[in-house]
């Protein structure tokens, strides 16, 4: 149970602190946004994506609701999908291809532990998960 533990916290970490880092990036940085217009995307979308990337990562190690951290991998899985058909549409070169699967891989790992563990332990110690109801 520990090694699940540590394997949960590890990637978890890793693919939040990518995105917190991309998410700034988009806001920040012109090569970013050359980046996007190359691909074909347009301005608004990067600063939605970047927006998205931030919030995820924040719900991504929040002690929030099962159903909310599920929508946070399947948005972050598309994301990483997504980036990967885009670079490669484009031409661009392997190691902008390789990323975000190699991310998409940490957050594969970070899912499948995030079930394995006791749903005690889904959320950090001593907190109380979040339940949105409709």
């Amino acid at each position: 149970m520990k090694a699940t533990k540590i394997s949960y916290w590890a990637t978890t970490a890793i693919v939040a602190l990518i995105m917190v880092y991309s998410g700034y990036a988009y806001l920040t940085q012109d090569a970013v946004a050359q980046g996007f217009t190359h691909l074909g995307y347009p301005s608004y979308f990067r600063v939605e994506l970047a927006i998205a990337k931030l919030l995820g990562a924040v719900l991504l190690l929040a002690p929030v609701s099962g159903r909310i951290k599920e929508w946070v991998y399947a948005g972050f899985g598309i994301t990483f999908i997504s980036a990967f058909i885009a670079h490669t549409a484009s031409g661009d070169a392997v190691n902008y291809r390789v990323m975000p699967i190699v991310i998409l891989g940490f957050l594969v790992v970070s899912y499948l532990t995030y079930h394995k563990l006791p749903k005690t332990s889904q959320s950090t110690p001593g907190a109380q998960n979040v339940v949105l109801s409709a």
